[in-house]
Protein backbone atom coordinates (compact mmCIF):
# COMPACT_ATOMS: atom_id res chain seq x y z
CA UNK A 1 0.00 0.00 0.00
CA UNK A 2 2.50 2.45 0.94
CA UNK A 3 4.66 1.95 -2.84
CA UNK A 4 1.65 2.52 -4.81
CA UNK A 5 1.07 5.38 -2.31
CA UNK A 6 4.68 6.82 -2.55
CA UNK A 7 4.52 6.18 -6.52
CA UNK A 8 1.11 8.07 -6.88
CA UNK A 9 2.29 11.08 -5.11
CA UNK A 10 5.83 11.15 -6.75
CA UNK A 11 4.13 11.77 -10.16
CA UNK A 12 1.12 14.23 -8.61
CA UNK A 13 3.23 17.00 -9.46
CA UNK A 14 4.49 15.65 -12.98
CA UNK A 15 6.03 18.97 -14.21
CA UNK A 16 8.52 19.14 -10.40
CA UNK A 17 9.22 15.63 -10.87
CA UNK A 18 9.93 15.40 -14.56
CA UNK A 19 12.73 18.78 -14.54
CA UNK A 20 14.21 16.93 -11.63
CA UNK A 21 14.65 13.66 -13.14
CA UNK A 22 15.82 15.37 -16.44
CA UNK A 23 18.14 17.97 -14.24
CA UNK A 24 20.02 14.43 -13.38
CA UNK A 25 19.84 12.31 -16.64
CA UNK A 26 21.39 16.01 -18.12
CA UNK A 27 23.84 15.79 -14.98
CA UNK A 28 24.70 12.24 -15.40
CA UNK A 29 25.08 12.75 -18.92
CA UNK A 30 28.09 14.75 -17.88
CA UNK A 31 29.36 13.49 -15.55
CA UNK A 32 29.85 10.28 -16.73
CA UNK A 33 31.82 11.55 -19.86
CA UNK A 34 33.62 13.60 -17.76
CA UNK A 35 34.83 10.08 -16.10
CA UNK A 36 35.36 8.47 -19.51
CA UNK A 37 37.29 11.25 -20.91
CA UNK A 38 39.59 11.39 -17.73
CA UNK A 39 39.92 7.51 -17.76
CA UNK A 40 40.96 7.28 -21.44
CA UNK A 41 42.91 10.21 -21.41
CA UNK A 42 44.91 8.58 -18.60
CA UNK A 43 45.04 5.26 -20.15
CA UNK A 44 46.41 6.60 -23.55
CA UNK A 45 48.86 8.54 -21.84
CA UNK A 46 50.28 5.43 -20.31
CA UNK A 47 49.62 3.25 -23.04
CA UNK A 48 52.02 5.61 -25.48
CA UNK A 49 54.96 6.15 -23.44
CA UNK A 50 55.03 2.19 -22.80
CA UNK A 51 54.87 2.33 -26.49
CA UNK A 52 56.85 4.84 -27.72
CA UNK A 53 59.13 5.47 -24.44
CA UNK A 54 59.70 3.82 -21.48
CA UNK A 55 58.55 0.01 -22.80
CA UNK A 56 57.48 -2.09 -19.59
CA UNK A 57 60.83 -2.42 -17.62
CA UNK A 58 63.97 -0.66 -18.31
CA UNK A 59 67.84 -1.72 -16.82
CA UNK A 60 70.68 0.85 -16.14
CA UNK A 61 73.27 1.15 -13.83
CA UNK A 62 72.94 3.12 -10.67
CA UNK A 63 75.16 5.96 -11.69
CA UNK A 64 73.38 6.22 -15.36
CA UNK A 65 70.13 6.97 -13.25
CA UNK A 66 71.85 9.81 -11.20
CA UNK A 67 73.67 11.58 -13.97
CA UNK A 68 73.43 10.23 -17.85
CA UNK A 69 77.01 10.07 -18.60
CA UNK A 70 78.64 8.57 -21.82
CA UNK A 71 80.81 6.01 -19.16
CA UNK A 72 77.82 5.10 -17.16
CA UNK A 73 77.22 2.09 -19.30
CA UNK A 74 75.64 -1.13 -18.79
CA UNK A 75 78.18 -4.10 -17.84
CA UNK A 76 77.57 -7.14 -20.05
CA UNK A 77 74.18 -5.86 -21.49
CA UNK A 78 74.18 -7.67 -24.94
CA UNK A 79 74.49 -10.96 -22.78
CA UNK A 80 71.79 -9.77 -20.41
CA UNK A 81 69.53 -9.04 -23.33
CA UNK A 82 69.80 -12.31 -24.71
CA UNK A 83 68.68 -14.41 -21.39
CA UNK A 84 65.85 -11.73 -20.57
CA UNK A 85 64.39 -12.42 -24.21
CA UNK A 86 64.13 -16.43 -22.68
CA UNK A 87 62.12 -15.41 -20.16
CA UNK A 88 58.08 -16.55 -21.02
CA UNK A 89 56.22 -13.47 -21.11
CA UNK A 90 58.66 -11.36 -22.20
CA UNK A 91 57.89 -10.09 -25.77
CA UNK A 92 60.87 -8.31 -27.01
CA UNK A 93 64.31 -6.40 -25.53
CA UNK A 94 66.32 -3.92 -26.85
CA UNK A 95 69.90 -2.59 -26.34
CA UNK A 96 70.74 0.92 -26.53
CA UNK A 97 73.80 3.15 -26.59
CA UNK A 98 72.37 6.65 -25.30
CA UNK A 99 74.73 9.63 -25.39
CA UNK A 100 73.50 13.58 -24.94
CA UNK A 101 74.37 15.42 -28.06
CA UNK A 102 73.52 18.67 -29.95
CA UNK A 103 71.84 18.45 -33.83
CA UNK A 104 72.76 21.08 -36.45
CA UNK A 105 71.41 21.12 -39.93
CA UNK A 106 72.00 24.68 -41.73
CA UNK A 107 69.36 25.99 -40.43
CA UNK A 108 69.22 25.77 -36.84
CA UNK A 109 70.37 23.79 -34.02
CA UNK A 110 69.15 22.00 -30.79
CA UNK A 111 70.00 19.87 -28.28
CA UNK A 112 69.00 15.77 -28.42
CA UNK A 113 68.98 12.84 -26.77
CA UNK A 114 70.80 10.28 -29.25
CA UNK A 115 69.80 6.88 -29.28
CA UNK A 116 71.67 4.28 -31.18
CA UNK A 117 69.64 1.00 -31.42
CA UNK A 118 69.57 -2.05 -33.63
CA UNK A 119 66.35 -1.14 -35.59
CA UNK A 120 64.95 -4.75 -35.74
CA UNK A 121 65.36 -5.10 -31.72
CA UNK A 122 63.96 -1.77 -30.88
CA UNK A 123 60.73 -2.37 -33.19
CA UNK A 124 59.99 -5.66 -31.55
CA UNK A 125 59.55 -3.03 -27.98
CA UNK A 126 58.54 0.41 -29.31
CA UNK A 127 56.01 1.55 -32.04
CA UNK A 128 59.08 3.01 -33.53
CA UNK A 129 58.64 1.87 -36.94
CA UNK A 130 54.84 2.37 -36.77
CA UNK A 131 54.95 5.65 -36.14
CA UNK A 132 57.44 6.90 -39.27
CA UNK A 133 55.98 9.12 -41.73
CA UNK A 134 58.27 9.53 -44.15
CA UNK A 135 61.16 7.55 -45.46
CA UNK A 136 62.03 4.22 -43.79
CA UNK A 137 63.35 2.66 -40.65
CA UNK A 138 67.11 2.86 -40.46
CA UNK A 139 68.67 0.70 -43.06
CA UNK A 140 71.72 -2.18 -41.82
CA UNK A 141 73.43 -0.65 -45.37
CA UNK A 142 74.48 2.84 -45.76
CA UNK A 143 76.46 5.37 -44.32
CA UNK A 144 75.04 7.03 -41.47
CA UNK A 145 71.55 7.15 -41.52
CA UNK A 146 69.59 9.20 -39.50
CA UNK A 147 66.07 9.41 -38.30
CA UNK A 148 64.61 12.34 -36.98
CA UNK A 149 60.75 13.58 -36.06
CA UNK A 150 58.53 15.66 -38.17
CA UNK A 151 58.14 18.45 -36.02
CA UNK A 152 62.13 18.30 -35.77
CA UNK A 153 62.77 18.35 -39.30
CA UNK A 154 60.50 21.11 -39.95
CA UNK A 155 62.13 23.52 -37.58
CA UNK A 156 65.40 22.39 -38.56
CA UNK A 157 64.07 22.77 -42.10
CA UNK A 158 65.05 18.58 -43.24
CA UNK A 159 64.13 16.41 -45.37
CA UNK A 160 64.62 13.19 -46.44
CA UNK A 161 68.44 12.69 -47.69
CA UNK A 162 69.15 16.43 -45.92
CA UNK A 163 72.89 16.30 -44.15
CA UNK A 164 72.66 17.03 -40.62
CA UNK A 165 75.83 17.30 -37.87
CA UNK A 166 76.11 15.25 -35.01
CA UNK A 167 78.17 16.68 -32.62
CA UNK A 168 78.47 15.25 -28.76
CA UNK A 169 81.53 14.17 -26.66
CA UNK A 170 83.10 10.74 -27.00
CA UNK A 171 84.50 8.27 -24.27
CA UNK A 172 87.64 10.44 -23.78
CA UNK A 173 86.01 13.66 -22.52
CA UNK A 174 86.71 14.80 -25.95
CA UNK A 175 84.52 16.37 -28.35
CA UNK A 176 83.42 14.49 -31.55
CA UNK A 177 80.81 14.57 -34.12
CA UNK A 178 79.93 12.97 -37.29
CA UNK A 179 77.57 13.79 -40.57
CA UNK A 180 74.29 11.92 -40.84
CA UNK A 181 71.57 11.50 -43.46
CA UNK A 182 68.29 11.61 -42.90
CA UNK A 183 66.69 8.36 -44.10
CA UNK A 184 62.97 8.41 -41.79
CA UNK A 185 60.61 10.80 -40.21
CA UNK A 186 58.50 9.57 -37.35
CA UNK A 187 55.82 11.16 -35.45
CA UNK A 188 54.93 10.17 -32.11
CA UNK A 189 51.84 11.68 -29.72
CA UNK A 190 54.29 13.26 -26.90
CA UNK A 191 55.70 16.81 -28.40
CA UNK A 192 58.54 16.75 -25.93
CA UNK A 193 59.56 13.28 -27.08
CA UNK A 194 59.98 14.15 -30.97
CA UNK A 195 61.84 17.37 -30.17
CA UNK A 196 64.48 15.71 -27.87
CA UNK A 197 65.36 12.50 -29.28
CA UNK A 198 67.42 11.03 -32.36
CA UNK A 199 67.92 7.37 -33.58
CA UNK A 200 70.77 6.20 -35.61
CA UNK A 201 72.19 2.55 -35.49
CA UNK A 202 74.13 1.40 -32.43
CA UNK A 203 77.35 0.66 -34.26
CA UNK A 204 77.51 4.40 -35.91
CA UNK A 205 77.09 5.67 -32.42
CA UNK A 206 79.26 3.20 -30.67
CA UNK A 207 82.36 3.65 -33.66
CA UNK A 208 82.50 7.55 -32.82
CA UNK A 209 81.96 7.96 -28.84
CA UNK A 210 84.82 5.08 -28.46
CA UNK A 211 82.86 2.92 -25.81
CA UNK A 212 82.06 -0.68 -27.41
CA UNK A 213 78.91 -0.43 -24.72
CA UNK A 214 75.30 0.23 -24.02
CA UNK A 215 73.40 1.83 -21.35
CA UNK A 216 69.78 0.58 -21.57
CA UNK A 217 68.14 -2.38 -21.86
CA UNK A 218 64.40 -1.62 -22.97
CA UNK A 219 61.88 -4.93 -22.26
CA UNK A 220 58.64 -5.09 -23.63
CA UNK A 221 56.05 -7.64 -22.17
CA UNK A 222 53.32 -10.04 -23.82
CA UNK A 223 50.57 -8.80 -21.38
CA UNK A 224 51.44 -5.08 -19.40
CA UNK A 225 50.01 -6.87 -16.31
CA UNK A 226 52.35 -9.47 -15.74
CA UNK A 227 55.16 -6.44 -14.24
CA UNK A 228 54.85 -7.46 -10.83
CA UNK A 229 55.49 -10.88 -11.40
CA UNK A 230 57.96 -10.57 -14.07
CA UNK A 231 60.22 -7.24 -12.69
CA UNK A 232 62.10 -10.22 -10.25
CA UNK A 233 62.72 -12.36 -12.78
CA UNK A 234 64.56 -9.91 -15.04
CA UNK A 235 66.04 -8.52 -11.42
CA UNK A 236 67.45 -12.13 -11.12
CA UNK A 237 69.18 -11.90 -14.80
CA UNK A 238 70.65 -8.46 -14.16
CA UNK A 239 71.85 -9.36 -10.28
CA UNK A 240 73.84 -6.59 -8.92
CA UNK A 241 75.06 -5.45 -12.63
CA UNK A 242 72.42 -3.14 -13.12
CA UNK A 243 68.68 -1.93 -11.77
CA UNK A 244 65.51 -2.91 -13.52
CA UNK A 245 62.79 -0.39 -13.35
CA UNK A 246 58.97 -0.27 -14.41
CA UNK A 247 57.48 2.40 -16.61
CA UNK A 248 56.15 4.01 -13.57
CA UNK A 249 59.15 4.34 -11.78
CA UNK A 250 60.74 5.49 -14.99
CA UNK A 251 58.17 8.27 -14.97
CA UNK A 252 56.98 8.59 -11.30
CA UNK A 253 54.69 11.89 -12.69
CA UNK A 254 52.64 9.96 -14.92
CA UNK A 255 52.51 6.72 -12.41
CA UNK A 256 51.00 9.50 -9.81
CA UNK A 257 48.91 11.02 -12.37
CA UNK A 258 47.21 7.10 -13.43
CA UNK A 259 47.15 6.68 -9.36
CA UNK A 260 45.06 9.93 -9.03
CA UNK A 261 42.52 8.93 -11.35
CA UNK A 262 40.39 7.16 -9.51
CA UNK A 263 40.52 10.00 -6.59
CA UNK A 264 39.85 12.66 -9.31
CA UNK A 265 36.63 10.67 -10.75
CA UNK A 266 35.14 10.11 -7.32
CA UNK A 267 35.39 13.76 -6.64
CA UNK A 268 33.48 14.57 -9.75
CA UNK A 269 30.93 11.93 -8.98
CA UNK A 270 30.81 12.91 -5.16
CA UNK A 271 30.41 16.88 -5.93
CA UNK A 272 27.49 15.72 -8.66
CA UNK A 273 25.76 13.31 -6.05
CA UNK A 274 26.25 16.27 -3.23
CA UNK A 275 24.88 18.93 -5.51
CA UNK A 276 21.77 16.38 -6.28
CA UNK A 277 21.33 15.83 -2.63
CA UNK A 278 19.94 18.84 -2.08
CA UNK A 279 18.21 19.59 -5.32
CA UNK A 280 16.00 16.45 -3.68
CA UNK A 281 16.10 18.05 -0.39
CA UNK A 282 14.13 21.27 -1.42
CA UNK A 283 11.98 19.05 -4.39
CA UNK A 284 11.00 16.84 -1.26
CA UNK A 285 10.33 20.13 1.02
CA UNK A 286 7.92 21.75 -1.41
CA UNK A 287 5.97 18.23 -1.67
CA UNK A 288 5.75 17.50 2.02
CA UNK A 289 4.82 21.07 3.15
CA UNK A 290 2.12 21.12 0.02
CA UNK A 291 0.84 18.38 1.73
CA UNK A 292 1.35 19.02 5.28
CA UNK A 293 -2.84 18.87 6.19
CA UNK A 294 -2.95 15.71 4.51
CA UNK A 295 -0.05 13.48 6.22
CA UNK A 296 -1.89 15.62 9.20
CA UNK A 297 -5.07 13.15 8.27
CA UNK A 298 -3.06 9.97 7.57
CA UNK A 299 -2.05 10.84 11.13
CA UNK A 300 -5.30 10.92 12.34
CA UNK A 301 -6.57 7.97 10.92
CA UNK A 302 -4.23 5.84 12.22
CA UNK A 303 -0.64 6.02 10.50
CA UNK A 304 2.13 5.79 12.96
CA UNK A 305 5.33 8.17 12.32
CA UNK A 306 7.19 5.15 11.27
CA UNK A 307 4.91 4.74 7.92
CA UNK A 308 5.03 8.57 7.65
CA UNK A 309 9.07 8.27 7.65
CA UNK A 310 9.01 5.04 5.33
CA UNK A 311 6.78 7.18 2.30
CA UNK A 312 8.69 10.18 2.30
CA UNK A 313 11.64 8.05 2.33
CA UNK A 314 10.46 5.63 -0.57
CA UNK A 315 9.06 8.51 -2.47
CA UNK A 316 12.32 10.32 -2.60
CA UNK A 317 14.28 7.04 -3.34
CA UNK A 318 11.42 6.66 -5.95
CA UNK A 319 12.63 10.02 -7.55
CA UNK A 320 15.92 9.04 -7.05
CA UNK A 321 16.00 5.62 -8.53
CA UNK A 322 14.04 6.85 -11.96
CA UNK A 323 16.75 9.39 -12.57
CA UNK A 324 19.33 7.23 -11.41
CA UNK A 325 18.28 4.50 -13.69
CA UNK A 326 17.31 6.77 -16.86
CA UNK A 327 20.50 9.00 -16.29
CA UNK A 328 23.05 5.59 -16.26
CA UNK A 329 21.05 3.95 -19.03
CA UNK A 330 21.94 6.94 -21.52
CA UNK A 331 25.31 7.87 -20.16
CA UNK A 332 26.27 3.89 -21.31
CA UNK A 333 24.78 4.78 -24.32
CA UNK A 334 26.50 7.67 -24.88
CA UNK A 335 29.97 5.91 -23.17
CA UNK A 336 28.94 3.06 -26.10
CA UNK A 337 28.76 5.09 -28.92
CA UNK A 338 31.99 7.85 -28.54
CA UNK A 339 33.77 4.72 -27.25
CA UNK A 340 33.58 3.35 -30.77
CA UNK A 341 33.57 6.43 -33.04
CA UNK A 342 36.21 8.25 -30.01
CA UNK A 343 36.20 12.40 -29.52
CA UNK A 344 38.75 14.26 -31.73
CA UNK A 345 40.30 17.31 -30.41
CA UNK A 346 40.83 18.99 -33.81
CA UNK A 347 43.24 21.61 -32.93
CA UNK A 348 43.39 21.38 -29.41
CA UNK A 349 45.30 18.13 -30.40
CA UNK A 350 48.52 20.09 -30.75
CA UNK A 351 48.25 21.04 -27.39
CA UNK A 352 47.80 17.79 -25.46
CA UNK A 353 50.58 16.17 -27.27
CA UNK A 354 52.91 17.78 -25.08
CA UNK A 355 51.17 15.41 -22.58
CA UNK A 356 51.55 12.16 -24.65
CA UNK A 357 47.80 12.26 -25.83
CA UNK A 358 46.16 10.97 -29.13
CA UNK A 359 44.08 13.71 -31.46
CA UNK A 360 41.27 11.05 -30.34
CA UNK A 361 40.12 9.38 -27.87
CA UNK A 362 37.57 6.73 -26.64
CA UNK A 363 35.85 7.19 -23.42
CA UNK A 364 36.05 4.45 -21.17
CA UNK A 365 33.81 3.57 -17.62
CA UNK A 366 34.02 0.42 -15.86
CA UNK A 367 30.80 -1.36 -14.60
CA UNK A 368 32.43 -1.17 -10.88
CA UNK A 369 32.17 3.09 -11.84
CA UNK A 370 28.63 3.02 -12.91
CA UNK A 371 27.64 0.87 -9.71
CA UNK A 372 29.41 2.48 -7.27
CA UNK A 373 27.58 5.31 -8.59
CA UNK A 374 24.26 3.81 -8.77
CA UNK A 375 24.56 3.11 -5.19
CA UNK A 376 25.75 6.71 -4.36
CA UNK A 377 22.62 8.09 -5.96
CA UNK A 378 20.35 5.35 -4.02
CA UNK A 379 21.73 5.94 -0.29
CA UNK A 380 21.77 9.97 -1.36
CA UNK A 381 18.21 9.71 -1.89
CA UNK A 382 17.60 8.00 0.73
CA UNK A 383 19.60 10.51 2.81
CA UNK A 384 17.81 13.52 1.55
CA UNK A 385 14.72 12.85 2.58
CA UNK A 386 15.27 12.57 6.03
CA UNK A 387 15.37 15.69 6.67
CA UNK A 388 11.96 16.88 4.89
CA UNK A 389 10.22 13.54 6.89
CA UNK A 390 11.47 15.37 10.12
CA UNK A 391 9.92 18.11 9.30
CA UNK A 392 6.27 16.69 9.00
CA UNK A 393 6.93 14.61 12.26
CA UNK A 394 7.95 17.95 14.53
CA UNK A 395 4.61 19.39 14.01
CA UNK A 396 2.26 18.58 16.54
CA UNK A 397 -1.40 17.12 14.85
CA UNK A 398 -3.59 19.91 15.86
CA UNK A 399 -1.54 21.92 13.97
CA UNK A 400 -1.16 19.77 10.36
CA UNK A 401 -4.96 19.62 10.41
CA UNK A 402 -5.01 23.15 10.91
CA UNK A 403 -2.98 23.65 7.49
CA UNK A 404 -4.65 25.35 4.06
CA UNK A 405 -2.11 24.35 1.80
Amino acid sequence: MLFKLAWKNVWRNRLRSGIMVAAMVFGLLGVILMVGFVKAMTDNMVENAIKYQTAHLQVHTPDFLVNEELGAWLPGADEMAREIREIPGVGGVTVRHVVDGMLASAASTRGVRINGIIAKDESAVTSLAESIVEGRLLPEKGRNPIMVSRRSAKKLNLRIGSKVVLTFSDIQGEVSGAAFRVCGLFNTPSTGFDESNVYVRRADLTGYTGLGQSHEIAVRLTHGDDIDGLKPVVEGVVGDSGIVQDWGEVQPVLAALKGTMHLSNNIIIGVFVAALGFGIINIMLMSVFERTREFGMLMAVGMTGGKVLRLVVMESLMLGGVGSVLGLAASSLMIAVTGKVGLPFGRMAEGLGAFGVDAVLYPEVTMATYLSTLVMLLVTSVLAALYPARQILKKKLSEALAEKH
